[in-house]
């Protein structure tokens, strides 16, 4: 009898030894599981990152072709701008020019005849007031293509703000998403480490008790 009793307990040892090398075997598996996962999510998170650098130069790439180009609706405006008063101050001289030449004319016409001179005199009223009037309407155009040409430029700016604008928040909608992605990440890590805790404390209390129940004193039979 004590023979089949040393036999049973060696037995009995032999299993338990063999399942402390499936526990152990259990335990590095679920390191290694737990290490892939971390590896996983650093993996991860340098992809979001990367791809948040991405999303963040291409703004800037954006926010520097809305500058130049309302650099060069500025550059655009101020030309056409000159041109236009350049081609103001060229009718000017011309006036002047043709209203000089209308009073040699008239005073020409003074010497030579008093009725020839209040003719052109009349005349040259009549030409007058259509000079003043082409003047007032060259002067009304001017004014007009400035008022159009400045509402466009704030219409392009504001178009750009908006786009701005716009571009912020989308980039604030994607850091929001990347910072609630890597927080389920970190929960769904911290879930897996809590369950491997438990399994690795339940298979040690095993442990323990089958060391505890080879090590009770085997009562005679």
């Amino acid at each position: 009898m004590s023979i089949v009793s040393s036999a049973t307990v060696e037995d009995e040892l032999a299993q338990a030894k063999a399942e402390m090398r499936d526990l152990q075997r259990t335990v590095m598996a679920l390191r290694a599981e737990l290490e892939s996962a971390a590896l996983q999510r650093r993996v991860e998170v340098q992809q979001a990152a990367q791809a948040g650098a991405a999303e963040i130069a291409q703004l800037k790439t954006t926010v520097g072709a809305l500058r130049a180009e309302l650099e060069q609706a500025r550059g655009e405006r101020e030309h056409q701008v000159q041109q236009e008063r350049a081609a103001a101050a060229h009718e000017t001289q011309q006036l002047k020019a043709t209203a000089a030449a209308l009073r040699a004319a008239l005073e020409q016409a003074h010497a030579a005849h008093l009725a020839a001179v209040q003719q052109e005199r009349a005349a040259s009223h009549q030409e007058t007031q259509m000079l003043k009037a082409t003047v007032g309407n060259l002067r009304d155009e001017l004014e007009r293509a400035r008022g159009e040409k400045d509402h466009a430029v704030r219409a392009a700016i504001t178009a750009a703000q908006n786009e701005i604008a716009q571009l912020k928040q989308t980039v604030g909608s994607l850091r929001e998403a990347l910072e609630l992605a890597q927080l389920d990440r970190d929960n769904a890590v911290r879930r897996e480490q809590s369950f491997c805790a438990d399994e690795t404390a339940q298979l040690h209390a095993t442990i323990q008790a089958l060391r505890e129940q080879l090590e009770r004193p085997t009562s005679p039979v």
